[in-house]
């Protein structure tokens, strides 16, 4: 049954494992950067979701965020994206406190322009190119940060701002415009840039990636961060882990599950504080099914409200039991189907109708005995696997070199 929405996973920050680099002149006295901005993101996501029982703590804590933060135009599209009837009088409020704001803002830009040098310039700029950001002016932001760019030198402060501008294309989830930048940063990093930066844009990048569903390349990324990670204004460490986790089940081999992430203490000294996952992890590696089916519905609920899983819930379902169904049936050659249906919790008939449609996709190598309600495995040989594999590729690049030589004559 999906139920609440997940907690925002705030119970930790990971406090950074190396002292980081002392950051440009202009950004120095700029407050920590936090995950709130991100936060509201998935506050209003999470009001939108159909599956989420309680609304009301939600809601209070979006609108508390919004009056402090002054988001008029975030929370104008909030009314709209939610059905709510908009409150004139704080609308009002936030309206006129943006233009006071945006009034000082440009007065300072045209101050620094006449009399400043051009550090305080791209400073001034900066300033408010991120108020526009965190009013929610999604537009005049994504201007600003490149008329912002287009004045910056030096590779820490530009990379610092692809880092801000992958921060607002995550907030209104504009997958092109964070595919671009991550591009973007990598090719600045590739001319040099501090581990600091380039740990951050691994996160960066990973939960793209989810949101993607290439969730092999979001876990390498994940595990390569684990134990540098700083991206807090970002996801909290308790996200990080739950990615690192969920997604390192679906892409590793036993093996590697077990030295990279069982036995990591960054990832052990949190597993604890977030619902479910320590017995999905540990369910599926020590082969307790039941214990695994239990939690992956918990997990389940928790993904559904995400903003970056929510769209591959039903997929990692899927696919986390053809998983746990293959690893069961690699150690037998027959079992009843009563037995096997014990083993997960669930009744012989739900098992047999969920093998029945994972045999018809090809997903399982075994066949059901009707008659004597036994599941035999049949799986192929691994030389005859990567024969036909190798078969079927070959048919592939056939027809595409067919395609392409008509094309040719053409």
């Amino acid at each position: 049954r999906l139920g609440a929405a997940p907690p925002l996973l705030h119970l930790r920050s990971r406090p950074s494992a190396m002292p980081a680099e002392p950051a440009a002149a202009h950004a120095a006295e700029k407050p920590p950067l936090t995950s709130d901005y991100l936060d509201c993101a998935q506050l209003r996501f999470s009001l939108g979701c159909t599956t989420v029982a309680d609304k009301a703590p939600l809601k209070a804590q979006l609108l508390k965020q919004i009056e402090e933060k002054e988001m008029a135009p975030f929370y104008r599209a909030t009314c709209e994206a939610l059905g709510w009837e908009a409150d004139a009088a704080l609308l009002a409020k936030l309206e006129a406190a943006n233009a006071t704001e945006l009034a000082r803002l440009s007065d300072a830009i045209k101050t620094a322009e006449e009399s400043e040098g051009e550090s305080e310039i791209c400073s001034a700029m900066l300033a408010k190119a991120e108020f526009l950001m965190r009013i929610g002016e999604r537009a005049k932001a994504l201007a600003a940060l490149e008329e912002t760019y287009a004045k910056t030198v030096g590779l820490g402060p530009k990379l610092d701002l692809l880092l801000t501008k992958l921060r607002l294309a995550l907030f209104f989830d504009d997958k092109k415009l964070t595919a671009d930048t991550i591009d973007a940063a990598k090719g600045l990093l590739d001319q040099g840039g501090d581990w600091e930066r380039r740990n951050r844009l691994k996160v960066y990048e990973a939960v793209f990636h989810i949101s993607t569903r290439s969730f092999k390349k979001a876990a390498d990324l994940l595990l390569d961060s684990v134990a540098t990670f700083t991206a807090t204004e970002l996801i909290s460490y308790n996200t990080f882990v739950l990615y690192t986790v969920t997604t390192s089940l679906l892409s590793l081999p036993r093996a590697d599950l077990k030295s990279k992430v069982i036995d990591a203490p960054e990832i052990l000294q949190v597993l604890g504080e977030i619902p479910h996952l320590a017995n999905l992890l540990n369910g599926l590696y020590e082969c307790r099914y039941r214990t695994l089916m239990e939690a992956l519905v918990g997990i389940v609920d928790s993904l559904y409200a995400d903003r970056y899983m929510h769209a591959h819930t039903r997929f990692y379902w899927r696919e986390l039991r053809v998983l746990a169904y293959n690893q069961f049936l690699e150690s037998y050659r027959s079992v009843s189907l009563a037995g096997m249906a014990t083993s997960f919790g669930v009744s012989a008939d739900f098992l047999d109708k969920e093998l029945s449609g994972f045999i018809a996709a090809e997903r399982l190598s075994c066949k059901i005995d009707k008659v004597n309600l036994v599941v035999s495995s049949t799986r192929p040989d691994k030389q005859s696997a990567q024969f036909h594999s190798a078969i079927k590729q070959g048919d592939l690049l056939l027809n595409r070199l067919q395609k392409l030589s008509r094309v040719i004559n053409v």
